[in-house]
């Protein structure tokens, strides 16, 4: 016959059980060195497709505060909204 556990036992005194440390296992700094963290636009999979909504007004509003209207154009892939939205972030010191 089998022995009953203990009525007292807890979830803690299971021995594969590790206790709960706080920390986040899955924190910025156990990301691999080549993670997509910060990609070059010109290496991303999908920078050939259209920008996005929020690309094409954030490029827009850059466009208009930096005075370079002809910043933005709508015609755009992802990739090279990305790299105009960056030029113009660095030109308005941002």
């Amino acid at each position: 016959m089998a022995e009953k556990p203990s009525p007292t036992a807890t979830h803690s005194e299971n021995p594969q059980q590790k206790p709960f440390s706080g920390e986040n296992p899955k924190k910025p700094s156990d990301a691999a060195p080549n993670s997509n963290q910060i990609k070059d636009p010109d290496d991303w999979v999908s920078g050939t497709e259209p920008m996005t909504g929020a690309q094409a007004s954030y490029l827009k509003t850059l466009s208009e505060e930096a005075h370079d209207p002809e910043a933005f154009d709508p015609t755009l892939d992802k990739a090279e909204a990305s790299k105009r939205i960056d030029a113009l972030k660095q030109k308005m010191g941002m």
